[in-house]
């Protein structure tokens, strides 16, 4: 089994010596996503729906760069500063995911990699061509 490394560019986790993933045969693990444009700056300070958006939209630039998508996530994490952005992840659920929904962990954390950084979002996923059930 060959294990890739997952690459995009430019690379805001590089000069923090993380990978932006990994793809394992047919499976992807994707680091955290947050709400960092492509020069590592964070956007949306103090607004959680702009956050959120862009975490979702690296997340997605990630999965494609290794070969999926959000379609093919099977397990989700998010990490929320605060918890009352609950009823917004379900909605943005239903916008970014589709039936069948992966599972998911939510967690409320103090702090993430910034103090402004709102959420961060995790996943492993499957091939593209892997078909889902």
């Amino acid at each position: 089994m060959k294990i890739k490394k997952i690459t995009i560019d430019p690379d805001p986790y590089e000069p923090f010596r993380l990978a932006q993933g990994y793809r394992v045969g047919e499976l992807l693990f994707i680091s955290g996503q947050a709400a960092s444009d492509a020069s590592g700056q964070l956007v949306g300070v103090g607004n959680f729906d702009v956050q959120a958006e862009q975490a979702f939209a690296n997340l997605e630039r990630v999965l494609r760069a290794g070969g999926s998508s959000l379609a093919n996530i099977i397990k989700v994490t998010i990490f929320l500063r605060d918890m009352s952005n609950f009823p917004k992840i379900v909605k943005l659920r239903g916008r970014y995911f589709t039936p069948p929904y992966p599972a998911d962990t939510i967690v409320e954390v103090t702090s993430l990699y910034s103090p402004e950084a709102l959420i961060e979002i995790e996943a492993i996923a499957v091939d593209e061509a892997v078909e889902r059930t």
